[in-house]
C-alpha cells in the first residue's frame, strides 16, 4: 500500500492539510461535469449503446472482471459486444486493436486480459470516443461497446453507468483527491444505473451512503477461482493442494493487492506476500525468489511476466459472479434505448 492511501482510509493529521487542494479539485470536477450537462461541451455519442464499468475512487475495485462477466453476459444473450479501454499503463495512445498475444507494456495490461478472456473485440486508446469508433468501423457488427472505466470521460456518452465498489475499503474517509480516494463526490453515484458492491452478499461499505428507498440499486458481486495455470506450459493446470508443503511467493501489482492475498488465504494457501505498485512492469529477478518452489500471481500480473515465464510460475485467474439481478437491469437499460 502506497504511503498516501494509508492517510485516506480516515482522516488523519496527513489527509486534513490536504483537505484544501481537495476543495479546488471538487471545484475543477464539478466545473468539468457541469460542462458537459450543459453542453458546453459536447459527448460524442455513437450508432451503438455504451455501458460503462467504472468506479469513484482509486485503485482496483474489480472492474475488469465485471468488464469480462459482463461481455461474456450480452453475448449469451445474443449480442455482439465490443470492449474498449484507455489502456493505462501503455505507451500508445492512438486507437488500436489489442489482441490475446499483443505486447501489454505497449497496450495496457487489462485490455490484453480482456482480449485472451472475452471472444470479442477489444480497442484502446486515450480518446475512448476515437477508439469506440474506430471499433465499429472495423467490426460493425458490433451492436454493444463495454467501456473498461471511463466513468469520468464524459467526452464519451454512455446509456447504462455500473459503479463497482470495494465493500471492504469502501470510500475510504469520504474526501476527494488528494486528501481522500474519491475521484468524485459521493453524491456522484446517484447518477448511476447501478452500484455494484465487490463482497459476497454486501449492501454497504466504508464511507458509501445509505441506499434510500428507490434509489440506485445494489448488487453484491464476488471474485471466484481456485485453478492455477502454469504460464510455461499454460495446459498444465494444479488446485492449490498441489502447493503444499513447497515454498510459495505470491505476487500482486493490482490496485488492491490484499484482495488477492486473502483470496489465497481462503484457498488454503500458504505464502509469502510481496505487493507491487498497479500496473507495475516486472522483471526476471524481481521474480526470481530464492529457494522459491511456485511463484503464483494474478492473471493480470501474467500477461506483463510471459517474456520470461518459467516452470515456477503459475497465475490464479478470477470470475466475476454479480447478483444475477444486475443482468436483467442491464437488459432492460438496453431495451429502453430509442
Amino acid at each position: 500500500m502506497a504511503w498516501i492511501e494509508r492517510h485516506w482510509e480516515r482522516v488523519t493529521p496527513v489527509s486534513a492539510a490536504l483537505y484544501p487542494l481537495s476543495l479546488l479539485f471538487g471545484l475543477v470536477v464539478l466545473a468539468r461535469r457541469g460542462a458537459y450537462r450543459s453542453g458546453v461541451l459536447r459527448a460524442a455519442r455513437l450508432s451503438a449503446p455504451v455501458i460503462v464499468v467504472g468506479n469513484i475512487t482509486v485503485g482496483g475495485a474489480g472492474k475488469t472482471p465485471l468488464v469480462a462477466w459482463v461481455a461474456g453476459f450480452l453475448r449469451q444473450h445474443g449480442f455482439t459486444p465490443g470492449i474498449v479501454s484507455r489502456g493505462y499503463g501503455g505507451t500508445r495512445a492512438e486507437p488500436q486493436r489489442v489482441v490475446p498475444d499483443s505486447d501489454a507494456h505497449a497496450c495496457g495490461d487489462e485490455p490484453v486480459l480482456l482480449a485472451r478472456r472475452c471472444a470479442c473485440e477489444v480497442w484502446t486508446g486515450a480518446d475512448r470516443a476515437a477508439a469506440v469508433r474506430a471499433l465499429l468501423a472495423a467490426h460493425p457488427a458490433c451492436n454493444v461497446v463495454v467501456s473498461d472505466d471511463g466513468l469520468q470521460h464524459y467526452a464519451l456518452a454512455r446509456n447504462t453507468e455500473l459503479c463497482v465498489v470495494d465493500a471492504v475499503r469502501g470510500l475510504g474517509n469520504g474526501w476527494l483527491l488528494p486528501a481522500g480516494p474519491l475521484r468524485e463526490p459521493a453524491s456522484r453515484l446517484d447518477a448511476c444505473d447501478a452500484v455494484v458492491l465487490n463482497d459476497e452478499g454486501a449492501q454497504a461499505a466504508p464511507g458509501l451512503p445509505e441506499s434510500a428507498p428507490g434509489g440506485v440499486p445494489r448488487f453484491a458481486m464476488r471474485l471466484e477461482g481456485d485453478e492455477f495455470r502454469n504460464l510455461l506450459n499454460p495446459e498444465h493446470s494444479a488446485r492449490v493442494g498441489h502447493f503444499r508443503g513447497k515454498r510459495v511467493h505470491a505476487v500482486a501489482g493490482i490496485g488492491h493487492p490484499q484482495r488477492f492475498f486473502r483470496h489465497l488465504h481462503a484457498l488454503g494457501l500458504d505464502f509469502t506476500a510481496h505487493a507491487f505498485p498497479d500496473h507495475h512492469r516486472y522483471t526476471s529477478s524481481e521474480l526470481a525468489f530464492s529457494g522459491a518452489d511456485a511463484v503464483v500471481m494474478t492473471e493480470k500480473d501474467a500477461v506483463k511476466c510471459m517474456r520470461f515465464n518459467a516452470e515456477t510460475h503459475w497465475m490464479l485467474a478470477v470470475d466475476a459472479v454479480p447478483d444475477p439481478r444486475l443482468g436483467d437491469l442491464i437488459l432492460r437499460k438496453l431495451e429502453a434505448r430509442p
